[in-house]
Formats: structure tokens, C-alpha cells, sequence
């Protein structure tokens, strides 16, 4: 049985693949953390239905992109949860 882990997930190029990868890390019984960079995510069907799988997967997403309705992330607090991770993903 290998080791649970406490990984962030930074979805800074394609926040749909990024919703994908975090929702099926936590299969692994892993603690998942996203957080959204580069914009705003797109109101696509596409992502909400990624959406709809974070919440199943208890995943809270957060954003360092300022106006939108999730928790924000200053430099700090991202800087912070990236040192408090025991793996960090780029998608």
C-alpha cells in the first residue's frame, strides 16, 4: 500500500485536465488541493462537470485570479502551500 501524500495541484494552463488529475489523485485516498491560476476557468459544460466531481471528491478549489467566487490565494499563502505539499503538480 504506498504512502498518502498532500498534494497541490496548480491549474495554470488547462483547468479542465487539472479538475481530472485532482479528483482521480484523491482514488488514492491522497489530499487533494487546486488551485486555479492564468484567468478565470471558462464556463464550459466540459468544466462544470469537472465541478460537479471536485465537490464529490470533497476538493474546495481555490484561485490566485482576483473577482472570482472561490477562495483566494495571495503570493504568500500559494508560496505556503507549496512548501506544506509533499508533491506539486503544474498543469
Amino acid at each position: 500500500m504506498s504512502e498518502k501524500k498532500n498534494i497541490l495541484v496548480l491549474a495554470r494552463r488547462d483547468h479542465t485536465e487539472a479538475m481530472r488529475v485532482a479528483a482521480g489523485l484523491t482514488i488514492f485516498g491522497h489530499t487533494v488541493r487546486l488551485v486555479f491560476m492564468g484567468g478565470p476557468v471558462a464556463d464550459t459544460p466540459e468544466n462544470a462537470e469537472q465541478a460537479e466531481t471536485l465537490e464529490l471528491c470533497d476538493i474546495e478549489p481555490e484561485t490566485t485570479v482576483p473577482g472570482q467566487e472561490l477562495p483566494m490565494l495571495d503570493p504568500r499563502a500559494l508560496s505556503l502551500a507549496m512548501v506544506r505539499s509533499d508533491c506539486v503538480l503544474s498543469i
